[in-house]
């Protein structure tokens, strides 16, 4: 089937977003929010998300809720470039403000289930996870596993008598799993092989019995992130996604899906130029050239990574793989967020040490202390480096004590 002129096809979405969506005011309303990590109280949090899923249902029945995914999952069918036009389109509009459980559930949960969930799971899941009508976290990261993935310990082990699996272990970092309904939960199933074929994928119920969800506090006062225990929880056979064995390359397809979750209404994180110029023109300091030159950095770093997100987005419209690129783009976003932390600082000075009342000030203290956070979150830098390094630079690889060193050949 050929593809929609994708000019008509943006007009169409530019008609739709108009009909449910108020246009993007110039001015923000309201008061700053600098957060690079959502600071909000539970009862605001569920609010939002009522919000935000009243939004994606109208998306996804307007037929722009999964557009890269193929028709015979529940998707649009459409190549990427369409992906990317409707987050063009999007930006002039005002939706609500996202969050990291929505994305995961619409971008990435979703779109696994389609592609590796059995008839049954698809039936059930598939369109109740593209559509938010359920709300599924991704259980993969662990204390002891967090850039290293496949050094996942929490451990599946099949009861006898066909009678499911019982499931041990801990994770971590694990975004909105006080609200969701499910969670994606990437499990060992065998020790004896390598540490990638002894995965399997999981899809388990947060209300089951021996699920505990404990918010993280962060320095910056927010609780987005959260632990979550699992102690003889039972889980039937149903539940398992792919093939015994097979949850590393299913965990990697729902990473994968991160290139086609453009446009799924992820929030912004932390200040921007813009709030750093006005920030410094209230302050009467923009013609101070000293100032001048650090929101020269800050604007050029964010031209940068402009570029870097759109050369991604551009790459996965083409179908090719984005490469380095996506690397390089982690580390200009993760260090432009602390640039502008340390010009803010220094334009406020002892403003942001404390709430005067005083308007776009102490605003500023959760994004100065949000940012460091975003070094970790996604992978760290040092991983990124180390991408960079070996994949694209042919460096020497990092000693890991998991494999053994190859043999150097002799003469």
């Amino acid at each position: 089937m050929s593809e929609p002129d994708i000019t008509a096809w943006r007009a169409g979405v530019r008609g739709w977003l108009a009909s449910v969506l108020p246009r993007r005011s110039e001015q923000p309303e309201g008061p700053a929010d600098y957060a690079v990590f959502q600071n909000i109280t539970e009862e605001a949090e569920r609010s939002l998300l009522d919000r935000v899923r009243a939004y994606r249902r109208q998306r996804y029945d307007a037929g722009y809720g999964a557009i890269a995914l193929p028709a015979e999952l529940g998707g649009a069918g459409l190549s990427m470039r369409y992906v990317v036009a409707f987050t063009e389109e999007e930006q002039a509009f005002d939706p609500p403000q996202s969050t990291e459980l929505i994305s995961v559930t619409c971008g990435l949960v979703g779109p696994t289930i389609a592609t590796f969930g059995t008839a049954e799971q698809r039936a059930k899941f598939a369109r109740a996870f593209l559509r938010s009508d359920l709300l599924c976290c991704q259980l993969f990261s662990e204390p002891g596993a967090g850039s290293d993935l496949a050094a996942v310990a929490t451990s599946a082990v099949p009861v006898s008598g066909d009678e499911g699996w019982l499931l041990e272990g801990q994770k971590v970092w694990s975004s909105g799993a006080r609200f969701a309904d499910y969670g994606l939960l990437l499990a060992r199933t065998d020790r004896e092989v390598a540490k990638q074929a002894g995965l399997t994928m999981f899809l388990i119920p947060m209300d089951a019995p021996g699920v505990e969800v404990r918010p993280i506090r962060q320095m910056s006062g927010a609780s987005s992130f959260n632990e979550v225990f699992l102690s003889e929880v039972r889980l039937g056979d149903d539940m398992r996604v792919g093939p015994v064995g097979e949850g590393w390359k299913v965990a990697n397809a729902t990473l994968g899906f991160e290139r086609t979750a453009s446009g799924q209404g992820t929030r912004r994180k932390g200040g921007t130029f813009e709030d750093l110029l006005r920030l410094a023109r209230a302050l009467g300091k923009s013609s101070d050239p000293v100032v001048r030159q650090q929101l020269a950095d800050v604007y050029v770093r964010t031209q940068l990574r402009a570029a870097t997100t759109e050369r991604v987005a551009r790459a996965a419209a083409a179908g090719v793989p984005p490469g380095p690129a996506a690397s390089i783009g982690k580390l200009v976003a993760s260090a432009n967020l602390m640039r502008i932390a340390e010009v803010a600082s220094g334009l406020l000075g002892a403003r942001i040490a404390a709430d005067t009342g005083e308007p776009d000030s102490f605003a500023w203290t959760e994004h100065v202390l949000g940012a460091p956070g975003y070094r970790l979150a996604g992978g760290t830098d040092e991983i990124q480096r180390n991408i960079i390094g070996e994949r694209v630079l042919g460096l020497p690889r990092e000693p890991r004590v998991d494999q053994k060193p190859k043999p150097q050949r002799s003469g």
